[in-house]
């Protein structure tokens, strides 16, 4: 192979950065030996991976297409070479996880299992469904946890534990009724999580066949939002996870509304990229957060 390691890592820093003194000063080197590498990275490959705009390179589209297929392999080697150097129980991990399991479940397992390995670093990164899958299938995290299933081949996944949707309300006048239909509720003010949101996606699934009919009042990015709408204004209704509400159930701020016929159940799910190194510290954590899902939501 006449490509490098250094030249990638070189290119992909000046892809990032766009300015080869900046680049230069960054990785010690001189900018005549950054510039060089990426000459001869372009006469390799027999075209130009650069615009040269206004004293900046900017990636063209033959440049965009390398990092791509290049930005998995580096990672990987990156990966390799912390595994072999680092203990078991020792190195760094990215995880993503969607908005409902960042808030309320995935800090408790990362804190408690720095405490156990003071030696390991994981940092999270939150987003809603969609978005996490994204950043496993770019690379951006090591482990991701969702809500609900995903189809995408690039993406192995498996499931944690179940997870309750309750439909609750802050007004009193609707908590009254000890059962409904779905249907009944339709024309009331619902407040849903934005689109991409795997709470979304699985109760829109769920009344598929009414969902026309539903009076979508507004969306919110964050759950905690919409329970503070469900406080302040009457006639407002949402479908949430139970583990998010459980508190404002029992201290009276929110009700639970009794949906007859219908199950909102519905699966957190582990996921990686099926090209993901797993190292010891990958692996460990990975059983430990499974377990852990398991009993706080078992609780």
């Amino acid at each position: 192979m006449k490509i490098t390691l250094r030249q990638m890592e070189i290119f992909l820093q000046v892809a990032k950065i766009g300015h080869l003194t900046q680049v230069a000063n960054e990785m010690g080197l001189s900018q005549s030996a950054v510039s060089m590498s990426i000459k001869e990275l372009e006469c390799i490959l027999g075209c130009k991976l650069f615009d040269r705009i206004q004293k900046k390179l900017i990636l063209n589209e033959k440049g965009r297409a390398f990092m791509h297929a290049i930005e998995p392999l580096i990672k990987k080697l990156r990966d390799i070479e912390e595994e072999f150097m680092s203990q078991e129980n020792k190195g760094e991990l990215t995880v993503g996880a969607s908005t409902t399991i960042a808030d309320y479940i995935m800090p408790h397992i990362i804190c408690e299992y720095m405490e156990k390995y003071p030696d390991v670093k994981i940092s999270m990164k939150i987003g809603n469904t969609d978005e996490i899958v994204k950043m496993v299938e770019d690379g951006n995290v090591d482990l991701g946890y969702i809500e609900g299933e995903i189809q995408n081949f690039n993406i192995v996944s498996s499931p944690v534990g179940v997870d309750e949707l309750i439909v609750v309300t802050g007004d009193k006048s609707l908590a009254k009724k000890k059962e409904y239909y779905i249907d009944n509720l339709l024309e009331y003010k619902w407040i849903l999580r934005e689109e991409g949101s795997g709470t979304r996606s699985v109760f829109l699934n769920k009344i598929k066949n009414y969902v026309t009919g539903l009076n979508l009042f507004l969306d919110l990015r964050h759950t905690e939002a919409i329970k503070s709408v469900l406080k302040k204004t009457s006639g407002t209704i949402s479908c949430i996870s139970k583990i998010a509400v459980n508190r404002n159930i029992e201290c009276g701020e929110l009700y639970q509304l009794k949906i007859k016929g219908f199950d909102f159940s519905r699966e957190f799910f582990q996921i990686h990229h099926k090209d993901k190194y797993k190292s010891e510290l990958f692996k460990k954590f990975s059983v430990f957060a499974r377990y852990r899902f398991g009993e706080i939501l078992n609780k």
